[in-house]
């Protein structure tokens, strides 16, 4: 059960990564946790830039229009999934550079297991104060990598040496692709996607 992993990541995420590794879900399993974990942010974005409004610092909470809030959320909810898919990919392509052989499946647990706790921090959205979402995201992000580290050895059977720096090139792979992503952002952006804020 996907919720079972949730928690395990949470309260005993070496033990955890062992009960993965001994049974290695499905790629299909693997997508829906992906697909249902992904919701998080973009539904919490949306009901913040719609219903709440964004604060920034001083003035006036920051609000948009129902569809382009709808047509961000449903933008940034496809570049979750497909962010978790490329930096699965990309683990998969690197783990031969380290002598492991894994299953692409195994690299892409590997990459949303690691990537759950930074999508579920997404509910800071509801309180859409500046400050408060980056704080909590910090925090996400940091989980995630200790996540990342904490796992690779077990899911990808190297030793704990070579994993850290697996893992760290792992590491380096998700900052460039979280560029990509803002890089894609701002061409959309200038191209006439950018949001419709209400007056």
């Amino acid at each position: 059960m996907i919720l079972n992993h949730l928690w395990g990541l949470y309260a005993h995420p070496k033990e955890e990564w062992h009960t993965i590794d001994a049974r290695h879900e499905s790629l299909r399993y693997s997508l829906i946790h992906i697909m249902l974990v992904a919701l998080i942010p973009s539904i919490c974005a949306y009901v913040s830039a719609v219903h709440i409004g964004w604060s920034i610092g001083v003035g006036e909470p920051i609000h948009l229009t129902s569809d382009s809030a709808l047509m961000l959320g449903t933008a940034m909810y496809f570049a979750l999934i497909l962010g978790v898919f490329a930096l699965g990919y990309l683990a998969h392509w690197m783990a031969h550079t380290f002598g492991s052989e894994p299953t692409y499946t195994q690299t892409l647990e590997l990459a949303s297991y690691t990537s759950t706790p930074l999508f579920m921090v997404g509910i800071a959205a509801l309180y859409p104060e500046l400050w408060f979402v980056m704080l909590v995201g910090l925090a996400g992000l940091s989980y995630s990598v200790y996540l990342l580290y904490v796992g690779v050895p077990i899911l990808m059977h190297i030793p704990e040496e070579r994993g850290f720096i697996y893992a760290s090139s792992v590491v380096t792979c998700g900052l460039i692709l979280l560029v990509c992503v803002l890089a894609s952002t701002a061409i959309l952006w200038s191209s006439g996607f950018q949001p419709v804020f209400t007056h």
